[in-house]
């Protein structure tokens, strides 16, 4: 089957991270202050922080109502998916 504790790791620090900016990017934009450009929060997402980027979405009300933005969350959670089930599969792990 294979261990997979590495990337689950890999997905945890930086969902935590993903939490930890997109919180930054919140208080930033309450203050007026420089943003965090979404090009950065999409590729935090894109590199394992995407389950981080969709709780901090909703904990914060942040970036759900951009459409555009929150269709890539989704593309990119629905990406890893697809991922996993492909490498999980091709090692048998569904029967």
């Amino acid at each position: 089957m294979g261990d997979y504790t590495a990337p689950f790791i890999v997905y945890a620090l930086f969902s935590v991270l993903a939490i930890v900016v997109y919180g930054l990017d919140k208080l930033a934009a309450r203050r007026g202050k420089r943003r965090v450009p979404e090009m950065t929060l999409h590729t935090i997402a894109l590199v394992g922080g995407w389950p981080g980027a969709m709780l901090a979405m909703q904990l914060f009300r942040h970036k759900t109502r951009k459409r555009g933005f929150v269709l890539i969350t989704w593309a990119i959670a629905l990406l890893h998916v697809a991922a996993w089930v492909f490498v999980l599969e091709s090692r048998g792990f569904f029967g």
